[in-house]
């Protein structure tokens, strides 16, 4: 009978167990059911219904909102019907396949403001190529006055009255440089260098690309001389000041492996205030002695003359004085050099000459050597081996055409196995606008892309070449940053 005893125990055992379980998931369900589902006081509730689970099928949010097409100011203008022949829309091919991207909610952030602007610029670009074919612009003085040159130098009238001291017809590049050469004349603490950017006349104001603002050492060399540096958009208003000598250690933060402020006049400041064992006594004589140390290392003095060039890097700007570098200034969204049309001056300075050089210079594309010679062949049906895309921007006409000369006449490229083409934005400045559109019909090897050319918008560039490639019976694609010097494979087209 003890084996039976056992096994009766054992069931008991059993049930009971069981028992619990199910209590505990009847607990555990009252809790779901109260914590999760309790309907609010107000509610109607219809039977038994409020006692029942919910379906896992009630609502569940979205995680990915599907966009929509909305209205994007501009857009419409932008393709609207124009009075281009066959040949010259080429330049346009990939417009049409970009007008949904663009138009798209979850576009870029920048999108919108880039599409507006180049609405405007390329309205007036339409009228100026129509103005050509009406009136055979090459022999027009407007626009001989405003044609790229490599250099310009301000009047003697626009030194002694300040304000706009030199007009950059289309813009800055990479290397080009400012150079002015001037005296702090003590009438005011303080003079203003600002690079002025591009605008059109239904904005308000000018943005300004760089404010450069030196504030001199006072009288009694107990105040501080600075320089500050910022930006201002009408957008916006100005920027995140950016102060030299800086009171905080900036050796990890560099522009074109740069300083951001000279290194002495940053070594100087963190000695002083280190330099904290001072009587209350001598407090006083102590500021004035540790204002003269700072003054010391800095290049802007009263009445002495100096010689300062602001030059143009692959990622910021710098300023160098007396042969010593002591500034750099990191790019600013939209505010790139390209955007840049003039140079002001303003305060206590007298300014004695003012030059700029290494500007971006146009090909005499007239010539019929360059262009039989550099003239991109024209597509086949035959499979292509690779499409190359190229960054790049309007006033770079320079390193279009070292591409051109060099690499660009391998075989494969001339023979039209591998087909090579610009990706370029428009630009705020109609000089420039008119200047690539007759590079782009001399060469046949520009892509225009609907929307100005902001850094921002880069990606869009990276998808135009995608769509492009699979416009075309061709077997690879790659892109290729001429700033950057590198190539990518574009495997990863198909994602997109």
């Amino acid at each position: 009978m003890k084996p039976l005893r056992s096994t009766f125990g054992l069931f008991k055992m059993k049930k009971w167990y069981g028992g619990v379980l199910i209590l505990v998931l009847a607990m555990v369900m009252s809790a779901y059911d109260f914590f999760n589902n309790h309907p609010p006081i107000d509610s109607h509730r219809k039977g038994n219904d409020s006692f029942k689970l919910p379906k896992v099928e009630a609502k569940k949010p979205s995680l990915i909102q599907k966009p929509k097409l909305i209205n994007v100011e501009g857009l419409d203008e932008l393709y609207a019907p124009r009075n281009v022949s066959e040949q010259e829309s080429n330049v346009l091919l990939l417009w049409p396949h970009l007008h949904l991207l663009l138009s798209r909610s979850d576009a870029l952030p920048e999108t919108g403001q880039g599409i507006k602007e180049a609405a405007i610029a390329w309205k007036e670009l339409l009228a100026l190529i129509e103005e050509e074919k009406t009136t055979k612009l090459s022999n027009n003085i407007r626009l001989k006055e405003k044609n790229c040159p490599f250099s310009v130098s301000s009047p003697d009238n626009a030194l002694f009255s300040g304000g706009n001291i030199l007009e950059l017809p289309c813009g800055l590049v990479e290397d080009s440089s400012i150079t002015l050469i001037g005296t702090p004349n003590g009438s005011y603490r303080s003079f203003e260098i600002d690079l002025v950017g591009s605008s059109f006349s239904e904005e308000p104001k000018p943005p300004i690309v760089l404010h450069y603002n030196v504030s001199v050492a006072g009288d009694n060399m107990t105040e501080e001389p600075f320089i500050a540096q910022n930006t201002w958009t009408n957008e916006l208003g100005w920027g995140k000041e950016e102060k030299c000598p800086s009171h905080v250690s900036s050796n990890n933060l560099k522009v074109d492996g740069l300083g951001l402020c000279n290194e002495q006049l940053v070594r100087s400041i963190m000695e002083e205030n280190q330099n904290v064992s001072v009587s209350s006594g001598d407090a006083s004589t102590n500021a004035s002695q540790e204002s003269s140390h700072a003054s010391a290392n800095f290049p802007f003095v009263e009445g002495n003359p100096f010689t300062a060039t602001l030059w143009v890097g692959l990622e910021g700007f710098h300023m160098t004085v007396n042969g010593r570098h002591e500034t750099s200034f990191a790019y600013r969204e939209k505010l790139e050099p390209w955007s840049v049309s003039g140079v002001k001056v303003v305060g206590g300075l007298d300014l004695l000459s003012a030059f700029a050089k290494g500007l971006p210079v146009p090909e005499d594309h007239d010539l019929i050597v360059n262009s039989k010679i550099l003239k991109a062949p024209v597509i086949t049906r035959k499979r292509l081996v690779m499409l190359v895309g190229v960054f790049s921007t309007g006033n770079n006409f320079e390193r279009r055409m070292a591409l051109r000369r060099s690499w660009m006449q391998f075989e494969a490229v001339r023979y039209g196995d591998v087909a090579v083409r610009f990706f370029i934005g428009l630009n705020k400045n109609l000089q420039v606008n008119f200047e690539l559109w007759k590079e782009a019909q001399a060469y046949g090897d520009i892509q225009f892309m609907p929307f100005v050319d902001y850094y921002s918008l880069i990606s869009l560039k990276t998808i135009a070449i995608c769509i492009m490639g699979m416009t075309m019976p061709l077997s690879g694609l790659m892109k290729f940053s001429p700033v950057s010097r590198k190539s990518h494979p574009m495997a990863y087209c198909m994602a997109l």
